[in-house]
């Protein structure tokens, strides 16, 4: 026997994974382009025409930096109008990752190029009028901070895809922490797994802790299995000895003396790092970061040439640049690059998809999951069990897992 299933999303089965904040993103994009244009063409000519090299390249970065800006841009208001065309099968979420590729793409010839002049300038330099160079210099670089405010301010990784945020385990926030009123006063037990495998703690608000031996914690499990965890003194806290398995979605029986106080824990997850960042606006930032860093080389290249002669560091310092346009480049076009490719978003989210499935005595005979959009998974999961459970009982077990936004389930019965 077969079945299949697919979106845990939504009844109606959208496919619009956009990232959080899109439209705000793109006006942002928009303001910072039309300020960076004109600095670009200031840089540019003054560079012509006072004889600095490492002005010109300033100018030239800036010039991607505001064609980056452009592609950026773009991509935000084709996606944002196409977002619910069906000649696209998972949306138009991807697109911001492709035109940060491009952008990438773009700004490593740049780099070639600079780097190519700045050596060129090296052995053939040329008289720089520092008096004019230096100041447009310290303007570039003053556009280059208001440019990283404006795109930077407020910005947040996420998606809006009627999935909650705020969820967090123990250490990083609080969505796993109970507040109990006991006979010995009111105490705090939460599950902790700031980098550390997951145990209970338990801490009293107020007054001396409580002997171990006093305390313990039973936790009852939707399918009927329990677990007692005994308590170990830590000091200022009581933990578990044991570990919590996933997932974090039981009713726990903390147990203090004879009393007994049962509290019920809800777990919810969404994918983090990669599998939540815009890599449009990413590379967006990238470029007026990297202009930045640039206008500073640039800076230091022209105020020592001027009080010390040294008229190499100009270029010198174009070079410098050029490494460092590189060095961001080469950042971006690996992880876009993979986006693009389909590769696994985050591991550690597949390894949870594996053990919730697994641990319920189901083996899981394949798995893809890939990115559809800055905070939006999808996932292809296909189940062996011996028991009768169909697609709705893996739905239910994997609703905690709030990114995964496109979700298709295959259900075989074990020969």
């Amino acid at each position: 026997m077969i079945e299949a299933s697919s979106s845990i999303a939504s009844p109606d089965h959208s496919h619009v994974f956009l990232g959080e904040g899109h439209e705000k993103s793109e006006r942002k994009t928009w303001a910072v382009i039309w300020l960076c244009g004109a600095m670009m063409i200031a840089e540019i000519v003054g560079g012509l025409l006072f004889g600095s090299i490492a002005l010109v390249a300033d100018g030239l970065h800036m010039s991607t930096h505001a064609g980056a800006l452009l592609l950026a841009a773009l991509a935000y208001s084709y996606a944002r109008k196409h977002a619910t065309d069906p000649r696209f099968s998972f949306g138009t979420g991807k697109l911001g990752d492709l035109a940060g590729f491009t952008s990438a793409i773009i700004l490593a010839m740049i780099a070639m190029l600079i780097g190519y002049e700045s050596i060129s300038r090296i052995f053939a330099p040329v008289p720089i009028h520092f008096a004019e160079a230096i100041p447009i210099a310290c303007l570039g670089l003053a556009v280059n901070v208001a440019s990283a405010f404006l795109l930077g301010g407020g910005h947040e990784h996420g998606h809006s895809h009627g999935h909650g945020h705020g969820h967090a385990h123990g250490g990083h926030g609080h969505d796993e922490t109970r507040r109990v009123a006991t006979d010995a006063g009111a105490v705090l037990l939460e599950v902790f797994e700031d980098g550390v495998p997951p145990r209970f703690r338990l801490r009293v608000e107020a007054g001396p802790s409580l002997a171990a031996q006093a305390v313990s914690i039973e936790t009852l499990r939707p399918d009927g299995t329990r677990q007692r965890f005994a308590m170990a003194d830590r000091g200022s806290y009581l933990e578990s000895v044991e570990e919590i398995p996933e997932p974090h979605a039981f009713t726990a029986e903390l147990r203090i003396g004879g009393s007994k106080y049962p509290l019920v824990f809800e777990e919810h997850e969404h994918g983090h790092g990669a599998a939540d960042r815009d890599n449009n606006m990413r590379a967006a930032v990238i470029h007026v970061m990297a202009d930045a860093a640039v206008s500073v080389l640039v800076i230091v290249g022209l105020v020592l040439a001027r009080v010390f002669g040294w008229l190499w560091m100009d270029p010198l310092a174009g070079i410098a640049g050029a490494c460092v346009i590189a060095s961001w480049s080469y950042g971006l076009i690996r992880d876009t690059g993979a986006i693009l490719l389909d590769m696994n978003p985050d591991r550690d989210m597949e390894q949870s998809l594996r053990h919730t499935i697994e641990s319920s005595g189901d083996r899981l005979a394949d798995l893809h999951l890939w990115r559809l959009g800055p905070g939006h998974l999808g996932a292809i999961i296909s189940v062996i069990t011996s028991h009768q459970r169909g697609p709705d009982y893996y739905r239910e077990r994997l609703a905690r897992f709030s990114s995964l936004s496109h979700l298709t389930i295959e259900v075989k019965a074990s020969p």
